[in-house]
Protein backbone atom coordinates (compact mmCIF):
# COMPACT_ATOMS: atom_id res chain seq x y z
CA UNK A 1 0.00 0.00 0.00
CA UNK A 2 2.87 2.55 1.07
CA UNK A 3 4.64 1.58 -2.44
CA UNK A 4 1.61 2.49 -4.53
CA UNK A 5 1.00 5.85 -2.38
CA UNK A 6 4.11 6.46 -2.89
CA UNK A 7 3.98 6.15 -6.61
CA UNK A 8 0.86 8.27 -6.87
CA UNK A 9 2.03 11.31 -5.02
CA UNK A 10 5.68 10.87 -7.37
CA UNK A 11 2.73 11.18 -10.33
CA UNK A 12 0.94 14.28 -8.34
CA UNK A 13 4.39 16.05 -8.02
CA UNK A 14 5.77 15.60 -11.48
CA UNK A 15 1.83 16.68 -12.49
CA UNK A 16 2.23 19.80 -9.89
CA UNK A 17 5.98 19.95 -11.52
CA UNK A 18 4.77 20.12 -14.97
CA UNK A 19 1.89 22.58 -14.89
CA UNK A 20 4.24 25.24 -13.27
CA UNK A 21 7.17 24.57 -15.99
CA UNK A 22 3.94 25.46 -18.26
CA UNK A 23 3.80 28.76 -19.76
CA UNK A 24 0.25 30.64 -18.41
CA UNK A 25 -1.84 31.76 -21.24
CA UNK A 26 -4.82 34.60 -21.65
CA UNK A 27 -8.30 33.57 -22.39
CA UNK A 28 -9.52 35.27 -25.93
CA UNK A 29 -13.08 35.10 -26.62
CA UNK A 30 -14.58 35.97 -29.74
CA UNK A 31 -18.84 36.69 -30.19
CA UNK A 32 -20.82 37.94 -32.28
CA UNK A 33 -21.61 41.40 -31.99
CA UNK A 34 -25.46 41.64 -31.08
CA UNK A 35 -26.17 38.11 -29.87
CA UNK A 36 -23.47 37.37 -28.06
CA UNK A 37 -22.57 33.87 -29.69
CA UNK A 38 -19.27 32.30 -30.04
CA UNK A 39 -18.12 32.53 -33.67
CA UNK A 40 -15.91 29.39 -34.76
CA UNK A 41 -12.94 29.78 -36.82
CA UNK A 42 -11.96 33.68 -36.65
CA UNK A 43 -8.25 34.33 -37.10
CA UNK A 44 -6.20 36.88 -35.15
CA UNK A 45 -2.93 37.01 -36.92
CA UNK A 46 -0.19 39.01 -34.81
CA UNK A 47 2.40 41.33 -37.19
CA UNK A 48 4.77 38.62 -36.84
CA UNK A 49 2.77 36.27 -38.45
CA UNK A 50 1.24 34.24 -35.52
CA UNK A 51 -1.82 32.56 -36.73
CA UNK A 52 -4.67 32.12 -33.77
CA UNK A 53 -8.57 30.32 -34.62
CA UNK A 54 -10.92 29.89 -32.50
CA UNK A 55 -12.21 26.95 -31.75
CA UNK A 56 -16.13 25.31 -31.61
CA UNK A 57 -16.67 27.40 -28.46
CA UNK A 58 -15.18 30.71 -30.01
CA UNK A 59 -12.06 30.23 -27.55
CA UNK A 60 -8.64 31.35 -28.55
CA UNK A 61 -6.15 29.33 -25.89
CA UNK A 62 -3.48 32.63 -26.19
CA UNK A 63 0.52 31.30 -26.05
CA UNK A 64 2.52 33.97 -27.32
CA UNK A 65 5.65 34.90 -24.39
CA UNK A 66 7.08 37.26 -26.52
CA UNK A 67 3.68 39.37 -26.39
CA UNK A 68 2.27 39.22 -22.76
CA UNK A 69 1.73 42.12 -21.46
CA UNK A 70 2.40 44.26 -24.69
CA UNK A 71 -0.15 46.07 -26.40
CA UNK A 72 -0.74 44.19 -29.73
CA UNK A 73 -2.55 44.41 -33.00
CA UNK A 74 -3.94 41.24 -34.40
CA UNK A 75 -5.46 41.24 -37.43
CA UNK A 76 -9.42 39.62 -37.22
CA UNK A 77 -10.06 37.29 -40.64
CA UNK A 78 -13.27 35.68 -40.63
CA UNK A 79 -14.96 34.87 -43.88
CA UNK A 80 -17.91 36.53 -43.47
CA UNK A 81 -17.49 38.42 -39.96
CA UNK A 82 -15.20 41.11 -39.11
CA UNK A 83 -14.61 44.30 -37.14
CA UNK A 84 -14.53 48.28 -38.78
CA UNK A 85 -11.82 49.31 -40.46
CA UNK A 86 -9.32 51.58 -39.04
CA UNK A 87 -7.86 55.09 -40.29
CA UNK A 88 -5.40 53.14 -42.70
CA UNK A 89 -8.29 50.61 -43.79
CA UNK A 90 -7.66 47.69 -41.80
CA UNK A 91 -9.30 45.22 -40.11
CA UNK A 92 -8.05 44.25 -36.54
CA UNK A 93 -7.97 45.15 -32.78
CA UNK A 94 -5.53 46.09 -30.60
CA UNK A 95 -5.44 43.69 -27.13
CA UNK A 96 -2.59 43.89 -24.20
CA UNK A 97 -2.81 39.68 -23.49
CA UNK A 98 -1.60 38.66 -19.89
CA UNK A 99 -1.64 35.14 -18.22
CA UNK A 100 -4.96 34.43 -16.95
CA UNK A 101 -6.74 37.02 -18.20
CA UNK A 102 -9.64 37.20 -20.49
CA UNK A 103 -10.49 39.27 -23.26
CA UNK A 104 -13.70 39.52 -25.54
CA UNK A 105 -13.74 40.59 -29.24
CA UNK A 106 -16.64 41.54 -30.89
CA UNK A 107 -17.27 40.78 -34.65
CA UNK A 108 -19.92 42.01 -37.02
CA UNK A 109 -21.60 39.21 -39.01
CA UNK A 110 -22.20 40.25 -42.50
CA UNK A 111 -22.95 36.71 -43.79
CA UNK A 112 -26.60 36.59 -43.76
CA UNK A 113 -25.95 32.72 -42.96
CA UNK A 114 -24.69 32.31 -39.28
CA UNK A 115 -21.54 30.02 -38.38
CA UNK A 116 -22.42 27.34 -36.14
CA UNK A 117 -18.98 25.26 -35.53
CA UNK A 118 -17.35 22.69 -37.04
CA UNK A 119 -19.32 19.37 -37.63
CA UNK A 120 -15.47 16.77 -38.01
CA UNK A 121 -12.10 16.39 -37.94
CA UNK A 122 -9.97 16.78 -34.45
CA UNK A 123 -9.44 19.60 -31.78
CA UNK A 124 -13.17 21.28 -32.33
CA UNK A 125 -12.66 22.00 -28.52
CA UNK A 126 -8.82 22.06 -28.28
CA UNK A 127 -8.01 25.76 -27.91
CA UNK A 128 -11.18 25.27 -24.49
CA UNK A 129 -9.42 22.40 -23.51
CA UNK A 130 -6.01 23.60 -23.15
CA UNK A 131 -7.98 26.08 -21.03
CA UNK A 132 -9.04 23.95 -18.50
CA UNK A 133 -13.19 23.86 -19.96
CA UNK A 134 -14.68 20.95 -22.43
CA UNK A 135 -12.78 18.82 -20.71
CA UNK A 136 -15.49 16.24 -21.44
CA UNK A 137 -15.42 16.51 -24.79
CA UNK A 138 -13.62 13.40 -26.93
CA UNK A 139 -12.71 13.50 -30.49
CA UNK A 140 -13.56 11.29 -33.10
CA UNK A 141 -9.68 10.43 -34.19
CA UNK A 142 -10.31 11.64 -37.54
CA UNK A 143 -9.34 14.55 -39.19
CA UNK A 144 -10.18 15.33 -42.29
CA UNK A 145 -13.94 14.44 -43.40
CA UNK A 146 -14.77 15.31 -47.38
CA UNK A 147 -18.29 15.73 -48.87
CA UNK A 148 -21.16 14.37 -46.41
CA UNK A 149 -24.11 12.16 -47.82
CA UNK A 150 -27.18 12.08 -45.32
CA UNK A 151 -30.21 9.57 -45.38
CA UNK A 152 -33.19 9.06 -42.59
CA UNK A 153 -32.82 5.19 -42.21
CA UNK A 154 -34.80 2.96 -39.86
CA UNK A 155 -35.40 5.82 -36.96
CA UNK A 156 -31.90 6.90 -37.36
CA UNK A 157 -29.90 10.20 -39.27
CA UNK A 158 -27.41 7.92 -41.48
CA UNK A 159 -24.27 10.18 -42.19
CA UNK A 160 -21.21 9.03 -45.03
CA UNK A 161 -18.50 11.14 -45.70
CA UNK A 162 -15.61 10.67 -49.22
CA UNK A 163 -12.24 10.15 -48.74
CA UNK A 164 -10.89 10.80 -44.93
CA UNK A 165 -8.05 12.12 -43.36
CA UNK A 166 -6.50 10.10 -40.57
CA UNK A 167 -3.88 11.09 -38.07
CA UNK A 168 -1.35 8.13 -38.32
CA UNK A 169 -0.48 8.48 -42.27
CA UNK A 170 -1.55 10.97 -45.22
CA UNK A 171 -3.48 8.40 -46.93
CA UNK A 172 -6.63 7.90 -44.99
CA UNK A 173 -9.75 5.78 -45.64
CA UNK A 174 -10.75 6.19 -49.02
CA UNK A 175 -13.90 3.95 -49.29
CA UNK A 176 -16.25 6.00 -47.06
CA UNK A 177 -16.36 6.07 -43.20
CA UNK A 178 -19.82 6.71 -41.67
CA UNK A 179 -21.73 7.39 -38.59
CA UNK A 180 -25.39 7.51 -37.46
CA UNK A 181 -26.91 10.06 -35.06
CA UNK A 182 -30.76 10.80 -34.21
CA UNK A 183 -33.00 12.51 -36.44
CA UNK A 184 -32.89 15.63 -34.58
CA UNK A 185 -29.32 15.67 -33.20
CA UNK A 186 -28.66 18.52 -31.46
CA UNK A 187 -29.25 19.41 -28.18
CA UNK A 188 -29.50 23.26 -29.28
CA UNK A 189 -29.79 25.65 -31.95
CA UNK A 190 -27.62 28.16 -30.69
CA UNK A 191 -23.12 27.61 -30.60
CA UNK A 192 -21.14 26.15 -29.31
CA UNK A 193 -21.88 23.22 -31.91
CA UNK A 194 -21.33 19.91 -29.84
CA UNK A 195 -22.77 16.99 -31.92
CA UNK A 196 -21.88 13.88 -31.43
CA UNK A 197 -21.26 10.89 -34.34
CA UNK A 198 -21.49 7.31 -33.80
CA UNK A 199 -18.88 5.56 -35.80
CA UNK A 200 -18.88 2.82 -37.67
CA UNK A 201 -15.57 1.10 -36.38
CA UNK A 202 -13.55 -1.73 -36.49
CA UNK A 203 -12.98 -4.62 -33.68
CA UNK A 204 -9.86 -2.61 -33.07
CA UNK A 205 -12.10 0.56 -32.34
CA UNK A 206 -10.89 2.50 -35.27
CA UNK A 207 -13.03 4.24 -37.37
CA UNK A 208 -13.59 2.54 -40.76
CA UNK A 209 -14.69 2.24 -44.25
CA UNK A 210 -18.32 0.88 -44.91
CA UNK A 211 -18.13 0.85 -48.79
CA UNK A 212 -15.39 -1.03 -50.57
CA UNK A 213 -16.41 -1.83 -54.17
CA UNK A 214 -14.23 -4.34 -55.87
CA UNK A 215 -11.50 -2.64 -57.97
CA UNK A 216 -8.31 -0.34 -56.97
CA UNK A 217 -9.02 3.55 -55.91
CA UNK A 218 -11.19 5.23 -53.77
CA UNK A 219 -15.27 3.88 -53.60
CA UNK A 220 -17.54 7.38 -53.18
CA UNK A 221 -21.03 6.76 -52.51
CA UNK A 222 -23.61 9.26 -53.39
CA UNK A 223 -27.38 9.36 -53.33
CA UNK A 224 -28.18 7.73 -50.18
CA UNK A 225 -31.73 7.53 -49.53
CA UNK A 226 -33.61 4.51 -47.80
CA UNK A 227 -36.60 2.89 -49.58
CA UNK A 228 -39.32 0.77 -49.27
CA UNK A 229 -39.17 -2.76 -50.43
CA UNK A 230 -42.14 -4.79 -51.67
CA UNK A 231 -42.51 -6.09 -47.81
CA UNK A 232 -43.00 -2.82 -46.68
CA UNK A 233 -38.75 -3.18 -44.84
CA UNK A 234 -36.80 0.17 -45.70
CA UNK A 235 -33.45 -0.56 -48.02
CA UNK A 236 -30.90 2.33 -47.16
CA UNK A 237 -29.16 2.54 -50.89
CA UNK A 238 -26.82 4.35 -52.42
CA UNK A 239 -24.63 4.90 -56.14
CA UNK A 240 -21.12 4.23 -55.91
CA UNK A 241 -17.92 5.35 -58.55
CA UNK A 242 -14.67 3.48 -58.12
CA UNK A 243 -11.90 6.51 -59.07
CA UNK A 244 -8.35 6.52 -59.90
CA UNK A 245 -5.84 9.22 -59.99
CA UNK A 246 -6.32 12.12 -60.72
CA UNK A 247 -9.60 12.14 -60.00
CA UNK A 248 -11.09 9.92 -63.12
CA UNK A 249 -14.31 7.70 -62.91
CA UNK A 250 -13.79 4.04 -63.83
CA UNK A 251 -16.86 2.60 -62.93
CA UNK A 252 -20.11 2.83 -61.24
CA UNK A 253 -23.42 1.11 -59.80
CA UNK A 254 -25.49 0.59 -57.45
CA UNK A 255 -25.01 -1.12 -53.45
CA UNK A 256 -27.22 -1.70 -50.53
CA UNK A 257 -26.51 -1.11 -47.05
CA UNK A 258 -26.39 -4.50 -45.28
CA UNK A 259 -27.90 -4.38 -41.77
CA UNK A 260 -26.07 -7.27 -40.71
CA UNK A 261 -22.66 -6.50 -41.27
CA UNK A 262 -23.03 -2.21 -41.54
CA UNK A 263 -21.47 -2.44 -44.98
CA UNK A 264 -22.82 -1.29 -48.62
CA UNK A 265 -22.90 -4.50 -50.75
CA UNK A 266 -22.70 -4.48 -54.61
CA UNK A 267 -25.54 -4.72 -56.29
CA UNK A 268 -24.83 -4.17 -59.81
CA UNK A 269 -22.28 -2.15 -61.73
CA UNK A 270 -24.13 -0.08 -64.45
CA UNK A 271 -20.96 1.45 -66.58
CA UNK A 272 -16.95 0.35 -67.10
CA UNK A 273 -15.18 3.31 -68.95
CA UNK A 274 -14.27 2.49 -72.36
CA UNK A 275 -13.75 2.95 -75.78
CA UNK A 276 -16.98 2.23 -76.26
CA UNK A 277 -18.66 3.83 -73.62
CA UNK A 278 -16.39 6.97 -72.46
CA UNK A 279 -19.02 8.52 -70.04
CA UNK A 280 -20.92 7.76 -67.66
CA UNK A 281 -24.93 7.18 -68.85
CA UNK A 282 -27.42 9.05 -66.23
CA UNK A 283 -27.84 7.34 -62.50
CA UNK A 284 -29.24 8.70 -58.95
CA UNK A 285 -26.67 10.93 -57.85
CA UNK A 286 -26.37 13.95 -55.49
CA UNK A 287 -28.97 14.15 -52.28
CA UNK A 288 -32.38 12.94 -53.01
CA UNK A 289 -35.49 14.52 -51.76
CA UNK A 290 -39.08 12.57 -51.86
CA UNK A 291 -41.59 14.26 -53.50
CA UNK A 292 -45.79 13.59 -53.84
CA UNK A 293 -46.84 14.91 -57.18
CA UNK A 294 -50.83 15.98 -57.53
CA UNK A 295 -51.70 12.56 -58.80
CA UNK A 296 -50.73 11.53 -54.86
CA UNK A 297 -47.72 9.67 -56.33
CA UNK A 298 -44.68 9.71 -54.57
CA UNK A 299 -41.02 9.78 -56.51
CA UNK A 300 -37.25 10.20 -55.39
CA UNK A 301 -35.42 13.42 -56.99
CA UNK A 302 -31.60 13.31 -57.64
CA UNK A 303 -29.68 16.44 -58.30
CA UNK A 304 -26.60 18.48 -57.02
CA UNK A 305 -28.51 21.03 -56.81
CA UNK A 306 -31.25 20.65 -59.12
CA UNK A 307 -33.58 17.55 -59.99
CA UNK A 308 -32.12 15.85 -63.11
CA UNK A 309 -33.46 12.48 -62.37
CA UNK A 310 -36.28 10.79 -60.58
CA UNK A 311 -37.97 7.35 -60.24
CA UNK A 312 -40.70 6.06 -57.87
CA UNK A 313 -40.16 6.22 -54.78
CA UNK A 314 -39.63 2.21 -54.05
CA UNK A 315 -36.87 -0.06 -53.80
CA UNK A 316 -37.80 -2.13 -56.95
CA UNK A 317 -37.67 1.38 -58.96
CA UNK A 318 -35.15 2.43 -57.82
CA UNK A 319 -32.56 -0.60 -58.65
CA UNK A 320 -34.24 -0.72 -62.55
CA UNK A 321 -33.37 2.18 -64.99
CA UNK A 322 -36.22 1.52 -67.52
CA UNK A 323 -37.89 3.64 -64.10
CA UNK A 324 -35.62 6.48 -64.16
CA UNK A 325 -36.45 9.57 -66.07
CA UNK A 326 -33.98 12.25 -66.82
CA UNK A 327 -34.98 15.35 -65.52
CA UNK A 328 -33.66 18.79 -67.43
CA UNK A 329 -32.63 21.62 -64.44
CA UNK A 330 -32.21 25.10 -64.94
CA UNK A 331 -28.71 25.86 -65.53
CA UNK A 332 -29.22 29.49 -64.53
CA UNK A 333 -30.87 31.38 -62.07
CA UNK A 334 -31.95 35.15 -61.66
CA UNK A 335 -30.31 36.60 -58.25
CA UNK A 336 -31.42 39.16 -56.26
CA UNK A 337 -29.13 41.86 -57.29
CA UNK A 338 -30.61 41.49 -60.68
CA UNK A 339 -27.91 39.85 -62.28
CA UNK A 340 -27.56 35.64 -62.96
CA UNK A 341 -26.22 32.90 -61.08
CA UNK A 342 -25.32 29.73 -61.89
CA UNK A 343 -25.38 26.68 -59.71
CA UNK A 344 -22.83 24.07 -59.04
CA UNK A 345 -23.28 21.87 -56.39
CA UNK A 346 -25.91 21.78 -53.46
CA UNK A 347 -29.33 20.43 -52.41
CA UNK A 348 -33.32 21.02 -52.18
CA UNK A 349 -35.68 20.20 -49.75
CA UNK A 350 -39.39 21.04 -49.00
CA UNK A 351 -39.82 23.82 -46.24
CA UNK A 352 -42.93 24.04 -44.05
CA UNK A 353 -42.01 27.34 -43.02
CA UNK A 354 -42.10 29.07 -46.31
CA UNK A 355 -44.08 26.58 -47.22
CA UNK A 356 -42.24 26.03 -50.60
CA UNK A 357 -39.33 23.91 -52.00
CA UNK A 358 -35.71 25.48 -50.62
CA UNK A 359 -32.36 25.34 -52.30
CA UNK A 360 -28.67 26.01 -50.65
CA UNK A 361 -26.28 26.18 -53.48
CA UNK A 362 -22.56 26.62 -54.51
CA UNK A 363 -22.18 29.33 -57.63
CA UNK A 364 -20.18 27.91 -60.31
CA UNK A 365 -17.16 30.37 -60.67
CA UNK A 366 -18.25 33.08 -58.00
CA UNK A 367 -16.92 36.07 -56.73
CA UNK A 368 -14.75 37.10 -54.12
CA UNK A 369 -13.96 33.07 -54.28
CA UNK A 370 -14.53 30.53 -57.17
CA UNK A 371 -16.24 27.76 -55.46
CA UNK A 372 -16.65 29.79 -51.89
CA UNK A 373 -20.35 31.81 -52.33
CA UNK A 374 -23.01 30.17 -51.34
CA UNK A 375 -26.90 30.97 -52.32
CA UNK A 376 -30.51 30.13 -51.15
CA UNK A 377 -33.64 30.29 -53.86
CA UNK A 378 -37.07 28.68 -53.68
CA UNK A 379 -39.75 27.47 -55.91
CA UNK A 380 -43.66 26.07 -55.57
CA UNK A 381 -42.32 22.89 -57.48
CA UNK A 382 -38.53 20.98 -56.96
CA UNK A 383 -38.49 20.99 -60.78
CA UNK A 384 -38.92 24.76 -60.82
CA UNK A 385 -38.60 27.47 -61.94
CA UNK A 386 -36.12 28.56 -58.96
CA UNK A 387 -35.43 31.84 -57.86
CA UNK A 388 -34.38 34.78 -57.73
CA UNK A 389 -31.51 33.70 -55.88
CA UNK A 390 -29.82 35.43 -52.52
CA UNK A 391 -26.55 35.14 -51.68
CA UNK A 392 -26.27 33.74 -48.17
CA UNK A 393 -22.24 33.15 -47.53
CA UNK A 394 -19.36 34.36 -48.89
CA UNK A 395 -15.46 33.49 -48.38
CA UNK A 396 -12.23 35.16 -49.20
CA UNK A 397 -10.15 32.66 -51.51
CA UNK A 398 -11.55 29.39 -50.09
CA UNK A 399 -13.46 26.75 -51.24
CA UNK A 400 -16.61 25.70 -49.49
CA UNK A 401 -18.39 22.78 -51.76
CA UNK A 402 -20.94 19.92 -51.41
CA UNK A 403 -23.38 22.17 -49.00
CA UNK A 404 -26.18 19.89 -47.60
CA UNK A 405 -29.52 20.87 -46.29
CA UNK A 406 -30.40 19.58 -42.53
CA UNK A 407 -34.44 19.68 -43.08
CA UNK A 408 -34.49 16.63 -40.69
CA UNK A 409 -32.47 19.28 -37.51
CA UNK A 410 -35.47 21.16 -36.88
CA UNK A 411 -39.37 20.14 -36.55
CA UNK A 412 -41.71 21.41 -38.95
CA UNK A 413 -42.50 24.91 -38.62
CA UNK A 414 -39.53 25.87 -37.63
CA UNK A 415 -37.94 29.06 -39.58
CA UNK A 416 -34.49 27.56 -38.89
CA UNK A 417 -32.99 26.02 -41.71
CA UNK A 418 -29.56 24.27 -41.30
CA UNK A 419 -26.77 23.38 -44.19
CA UNK A 420 -23.19 22.20 -44.13
CA UNK A 421 -20.58 21.93 -46.71
CA UNK A 422 -17.18 20.91 -46.95
CA UNK A 423 -14.36 23.57 -46.31
CA UNK A 424 -11.35 23.35 -48.31
CA UNK A 425 -8.05 25.01 -49.98
CA UNK A 426 -8.79 22.70 -52.99
CA UNK A 427 -9.56 24.92 -55.73
CA UNK A 428 -8.90 27.94 -54.26
CA UNK A 429 -5.17 30.36 -55.21
CA UNK A 430 -2.66 29.89 -53.05
CA UNK A 431 -4.53 29.27 -50.19
CA UNK A 432 -3.00 28.52 -47.08
CA UNK A 433 -4.90 25.72 -45.10
CA UNK A 434 -6.29 26.46 -41.71
CA UNK A 435 -5.15 24.76 -39.32
CA UNK A 436 -8.11 21.99 -38.09
CA UNK A 437 -10.41 23.23 -39.91
CA UNK A 438 -9.53 22.47 -43.27
CA UNK A 439 -10.88 19.40 -45.56
CA UNK A 440 -14.02 19.49 -43.36
CA UNK A 441 -17.63 20.15 -42.59
CA UNK A 442 -18.67 23.14 -41.07
CA UNK A 443 -22.73 24.02 -40.30
CA UNK A 444 -24.36 27.04 -41.09
CA UNK A 445 -27.67 28.45 -39.99
CA UNK A 446 -30.16 30.40 -41.62
CA UNK A 447 -33.14 32.19 -39.65
CA UNK A 448 -35.67 31.99 -42.43
CA UNK A 449 -37.49 34.90 -41.04
CA UNK A 450 -34.57 37.16 -42.15
CA UNK A 451 -35.44 40.35 -43.74
CA UNK A 452 -32.41 39.90 -46.29
CA UNK A 453 -34.09 36.41 -47.22
CA UNK A 454 -37.34 38.58 -48.90
CA UNK A 455 -36.02 38.77 -52.36
CA UNK A 456 -36.11 35.16 -52.63
CA UNK A 457 -39.88 34.99 -51.31
CA UNK A 458 -40.89 36.88 -55.27
CA UNK A 459 -42.56 34.29 -57.64
CA UNK A 460 -40.24 33.70 -59.90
Amino acid sequence: MSSRLSIFTCLLLTSFIAAADSPSLCRIEVVEKGSGWPVPLIELRTTHHLRFITDNAGVIAFDAPELMGSLTWFDVIGHGYEVPKDGFGMRGVRLTPEPGKTLRVEVTRTNIARRIGRLTGAGLFAESQKLGSELDWKDSGIHGSDSVQNAVHRGRLFWAWGDTQMPCYPLGIFDMSSATTAMQPLASLEPPLRLKLDYFTDDKGKVRGVAKMPGSGPTWVTAYVSLPDKNGTSRLVGSYVKIKPPLDAYESGLCVWNDDTSRFDLLRVLWTKSAAAPKQPPMPEGHPALWKDEQGKEWVLFGNPLPTLRCPATFEAWQDSNTWEALKPQTTLASADGGTVKPHTGSIAWNAFRKRWVTVFMENFGKPSVFGELWYAETDAPTGPWGPAVKILTHDNYTFYNPRIHPEFTPDGSPVLFFEGTYTKEFAKHAHPTPRYDYNQILYRLDLDDPKLKPAGLKP
